[in-house]
């Protein structure tokens, strides 16, 4: 790609996220998973081995590591994100919240917020991550690449046991239609054995299952960008043949 489309590609972003329905947990079962899921994170790449509790600044940040995840700080900081009106009571069917950084800066960070242990219908539970921008970032060329994404995915289905995570650009979700939630097909889908068995998919498309909980979808091993039509074309079969299995519902 030269030109205008390599500019383009140079600036999209990325995230993973995984996503799931109703689920009563403690404070202390979402520290569980999050320590987990950070255990998991640590020797898929050295930027995303280091995290730390949320501080008024970056050079505070440093001061206060979640590595190696303590329970009891985990559960604490769950708790502190009781969803609740100021001053009023707490709304315990919306669970808890809890979002910290890697101690990053701008654009060179990577953050992630878990929405954990809400049993209120139409909430989905969460853990979004979100990660460096290529171009502006000395780790994004390494980090957003296929082996560590699909890593991700694997971590975030392993510890978080979602319906369904995803690895994709934020351009190629705002090609998706506007008020669909999801699942969305992205570089890198997980999608849980409870929704379903993924079919045949086209080449280069790589299926691999997650231990007996479900399986990944790799859509290529070359990083995936809205400005190359055969990626977007590939999505969109991928998404085609996911929805005829019954894997994606439509509205």
């Amino acid at each position: 790609m030269t030109g205008k489309a390599e500019s383009k590609a140079y600036l999209e972003t990325y995230y993973a996220g995984a996503y799931w329905g109703v689920r009563e947990e403690s404070p202390e079962g979402c520290a569980r998973r999050t320590a987990d899921l950070l255990n998991l994170l640590a020797p898929c790449d050295p930027f995303l081995a280091e995290w730390y509790k949320p501080t008024r600044s970056l050079k505070d940040a440093r001061k206060f590591p979640l590595m190696p995840p303590d329970l009891s700080t985990l559960s604490e900081q769950f708790r502190r994100g009781v969803n609740r009106e100021k001053g009023g009571p707490v709304f315990k069917d919306l669970g808890f919240t809890f979002s910290f950084g890697n101690g990053g800066g701008d654009y060179d960070s990577a953050d992630l917020s878990i929405h954990c242990g809400c049993y209120s219908e139409g909430i989905s539970n969460s853990c979004v991550l979100s990660l460096p921008t290529l171009g502006r970032s000395p780790n994004a060329e390494r980090v957003i690449s296929a082996p560590v994404l699909t890593h991700v995915v694997r971590s975030m289905a392993l510890a978080m046991d979602p319906d369904w995570a995803v690895a994709m650009s934020h351009a190629y979700r705002d090609m998706d239609d506007d008020n669909r939630p999801g699942p969305w097909v992205g570089w890198v889908t997980y999608f849980s054995k409870q929704r379903g068995t993924v079919p045949p998919l086209p080449a280069p498309v790589r299926i691999e299952p997650v231990e007996d909980k479900g399986t990944l979808i790799v859509l290529t091993p070359e990083r995936f960008t809205v400005t190359n039509s055969e990626h977007v074309a590939l999505a969109n079969r991928v998404r085609e043949l996911l929805t005829r299995a019954g894997l994606i519902k439509t509205r």
